[in-house]
């Protein structure tokens, strides 16, 4: 059975590493240094690398050929490749989510003791940290406090707000940022190449953007439209829009400048049509919503370059463009007005008997003011 493409293309060495390279730049310093601590903690939204990265970092330190004043693993001893192929027994990976409890922490605990069989060091790597009980944070707190010197513990947590402050300030704590569009079309376009496979610009924006700074998910859904096969041999964003019930940035813009001339009936009609030709309403209504926020950041920042810092994972340079067209045509008490107005139909649309029942009426009311600034 071939391997999904998040598993196939996983990177095995730092310099492999998309957007991480404030976290990837320290960790290699420690390990050519060789200050290496005891425990780190990986915080960040999910699809970051988290996990990939803590992979890496257990091969580097207990690497057999890794050359003085260098942090890469070399991929190639017996300790690499049985991380690689998920078969070694120095590194121990737990996910929280299942194994959460104090019995489960007391078995760790007690595996600490034992001295690694073929490495340096024994890792644990901790997914979901977060996710552990009290008494299991606790219990894991002092071995925290008083580690074997041949132990070194991982912890990579997406909810960092959740973790005991006692267990942070036991760990080296880094922060992994979520990627952005073009971090993420860049990795896209490296697996297109190497599976020979030829697809459209704006089916990689479309695959990026959708996956909200998740490279582990921008593969996964890469993966879903290389399954369904190829139109005249090219993955088509029309296909990807299809598939994935992606909106197309193409409607909003026109559907935002419709709402912009408060043309009620009119857009209550383009609603509509888009429902009859298979658009999720409530996927359009929360990418409106990421939309309308671009328009009102800009009308508060104002330049293009200091306006992608903030939207770059959730729209394209074309639709960001489109946006400062927009915000000159509306003003700021309007479009907080609108934007108000839509949050709390997309809110009331999980339990409307009728699903654009919410959204038709939100754009009436919208529709019966012109606000002044």
């Amino acid at each position: 059975m071939p391997l999904v493409l998040y598993r196939k293309y996983r990177p095995k060495t730092f310099s492999e590493i998309i957007g991480q390279e404030h976290v990837v730049k320290t960790l290699m310093n420690s390990i050519i240094i060789g200050k290496i601590s005891h425990a780190y903690l990986f915080s960040g939204p999910r699809g970051s690398g988290k996990t990939t990265v803590a992979r890496i970092f257990a091969k580097a330190v207990n690497c057999q050929n890794r050359k003085e004043g260098e942090a890469e693993p070399c991929n190639q001893c017996s300790s690499c490749q049985e991380i690689n192929s998920g078969r070694a027994v120095d590194l121990i990976e737990i996910d929280a989510a299942s194994h959460r409890g104090i019995d489960e922490i007391r078995e760790l605990r007690n595996n600490t003791k034992i001295l690694p069989v073929r490495s340096k060091y024994k890792i644990f790597i901790i997914d979901e940290a977060h996710q552990l009980t009290k008494e299991a944070a606790n219990a894991l707190l002092k071995t925290l406090e008083e580690p074997p010197p041949h132990v070194i513990f991982i912890l990579a947590t997406t909810e960092i707000q959740k973790m005991i402050p006692t267990i942070l300030s036991r760990c080296q704590r880094f922060e992994f940022k979520r990627l952005t569009v073009k971090e993420i079309i860049k990795k896209l376009k490296m697996i297109c190449e190497k599976e020979k496979v030829k697809i459209e610009q704006k089916a990689l924006e479309l695959i990026a953007i959708h996956a909200a700074g998740s490279l582990r998910d921008a593969e996964s859904l890469l993966n879903q439209a290389l399954n369904l096969g190829l139109e005249e041999g090219i993955i088509k964003a029309e296909k990807v829009e299809e598939i994935l019930g992606i909106v197309d940035i193409e409607l909003l813009t026109k559907f935002v400048d419709i709402l912009i001339s408060k043309d009620a009936p009119r857009a209550i009609d383009f609603i509509n049509k888009a429902i009859q030709r298979g658009v999720d309403i409530n996927e359009f209504t929360k990418n409106l919503i990421n939309y309308l926020r671009g328009i009102l950041i800009t009308k508060i920042v104002g330049t293009l370059s200091e306006i992608e810092n903030f939207l770059n994972i959730e729209l394209t340079q074309e639709a960001i463009k489109k946006m400062e067209e927009q915000s000159k045509k509306i003003t700021f008490e309007e479009i907080k007005r609108l934007l108000d107005l839509i949050v709390d139909a997309n809110t009331k649309m999980k339990f409307s008997p009728i699903a654009q029942l919410p959204l038709e009426l939100a754009i009436f009311e919208f529709s019966q003011k012109t606000d002044k600034m």
